[in-house]
């Protein structure tokens, strides 16, 4: 028995879901396939949990702080238990709400079935059935990315972000193995909630960081706020009793063994590709195994195919993922005028405290396309504002265009970083001169004068305005 349809979205996650109400613009003949359960990476296992999660550590840390306020607070004991109760309740109702969106939609449009190519334009279910689509678009998400051997040497006391969330109580220890988002997130968190914690990093460069001051200022400030091993090496992971052993190195080559009650895994993720059957086709692949694309029309090649969110392995984050599906959804509904869609400037945050972001291009991109540029900074352990929330570790990097006088971007550590990070990433999007910048208005007392004052001092350096005055770039502003 076979199907046909004009479209096929494989996956109903954040990319399938706006890919399929984007083709539905074009045509009612819109398949989704999605074996269940429903719900975005996002909303079960992702950016909605990890918030709970650390808006519950947030807290704590809070309570400890308020002595430097002249307050007198403390904790008397966490709640490991009625924390990741709400944690999950929270977690639930964000994935209700997927879900029900999902299931409004008719029952006739949803395959709860998987998928894999037969050709490129002929999928096989797995109930038997063929389905011919004239369009594809692969929405299949990715998943956490598992060191070869630690399943079989950890068994359940291995973790995945995926697991953490599901938990009922907190663990008494845990070490995490990867200092990217995921890892600094969670290790951060349940530092902060009473759990002995060991972050692993094998590079130096924290959370994704490009420019070499800030991750050095952030590798820094981060090590002050929890248990961080940067530029350590893992020699081995096995069970011990109920618990885990960590052999490792650390960076200065010094050898250390400790245990665990567990270890989260979070090195990385993977592009949900492998088990769909693209080598029957003649799509072409990257040596990931990842469909070749242009990020501008979701397109696979010159076929009909078309590729969005964390299967295209491009920026794993929800807004990208979302502007990945409409534009997939968007071009495989009205195929073949197959249009190019501008894509918004990048932005990148990670929720640790001080937070962290990058907004337009980063230090390495602009590095590495060749573009003359020059950077200014400011310190915020005397930014007026910071000092007054006892918030004053942290560093901005501005980059401008010699001769133009654009702003290119910004990496930063530092007190409201997501914030500012909107701002300049808004900036960069209107292509705004680093002066136009300058020229818009700044409140006070307000975190954003730091940002003011780098934005100054980069454009002196550019030779594009007057000299800062010394009050304005001073440590007060």
């Amino acid at each position: 028995m076979s199907l046909k349809t004009e479209v096929a979205i494989i996956g109903a996650g954040t990319a399938g879901m706006v890919a399929y109400r984007a083709a539905l613009d074009h045509t009612p003949n819109v398949l989704l396939i999605d074996p269940g359960p429903y719900g975005t990476t996002c909303a079960r296992v992702g950016c909605m949990p990890s918030k709970l999660l650390i808006a519950a550590a947030d807290a704590a840390h809070h309570v400890r702080e308020a002595a430097g306020f002249g307050i007198d607070a403390r904790i008397d004991r966490i709640d490991g238990v009625a924390v990741m109760d709400r944690v999950r309740r929270e977690r639930d109702r964000f994935v209700g709400g997927v879900i029900s969106a999902v299931e409004r939609w008719p029952e006739a449009h949803r395959l709860p079935h998987r998928a894999r190519f037969i050709d490129a334009k002929t999928l096989r279910l797995d109930d038997g059935r063929s389905l011919h689509a004239e369009r594809i678009v692969i929405a299949t998400g990715s998943r956490p990315r598992i060191p070869e051997g630690w399943r079989e040497a950890l068994g359940d006391r291995l973790w995945l972000n995926d697991d953490v969330f599901d938990w009922t109580d907190l663990p008494e220890s845990v070490a995490v193995v990867g200092a990217g988002v995921i890892g600094l997130e969670l290790g951060q968190a349940l530092h902060r909630l009473g759990v002995r914690v060991r972050v692993f990093g094998r590079g130096k460069t924290p959370g994704g960081l490009t420019d070499p001051k800030v991750a050095e200022h952030a590798a820094r400030v981060l090590a002050e706020s929890m248990p961080l091993a940067l530029g350590s090496r893992i020699d081995e992971v096995r069970r011990e009793g109920d618990g885990v052993r960590v052999a490792w190195h650390d960076a200065d080559g010094l050898a250390h063994i400790e245990h665990f009650a567990g270890l989260i895994a979070a090195v990385g993720r993977v592009a949900n590709v492998d088990g769909l059957g693209l080598e029957n086709t003649d799509l072409p692949l990257d040596e990931r195994g990842v469909p070749q694309h242009d990020p501008h029309t979701g397109r696979v090649g010159h076929s009909t195919v078309f590729i969005a969110g964390d299967a295209a392995a491009r920026h794993m984050i929800l807004h990208e993922a979302a502007d990945d599906g409409h534009i997939a959804g968007d071009n495989a509904g009205r195929y073949p005028d197959v249009r190019a869609h501008p894509r918004r400037a990048a932005l990148g945050v990670v929720f640790v405290d001080p937070q962290m972001m990058i907004a337009g291009r980063s230090h390495a991109a602009l590095t590495e396309a060749g573009i003359d540029f020059l950077c200014a900074e400011l310190d915020f352990a005397d930014q007026g504002r910071s000092r007054v929330m006892r918030r004053n570790q942290g560093l901005i990097r501005v980059y401008g265009e010699r001769g133009s006088d654009l702003f290119l971007g910004a990496e930063m550590i530092g007190p409201s970083a997501e914030h500012l990070g909107h701002l300049l990433a808004w900036a960069v999007q209107a292509q705004r001169t680093v002066q136009q910048l300058i020229d818009s208005p700044f409140y006070h007392p307000v975190v954003e004068e730091g940002l003011r004052s780098a934005l100054r001092l980069l454009q002196r350096d550019l030779g594009m305005g007057p000299e800062p005055d010394c009050v304005d770039c001073g440590p007060g502003v």
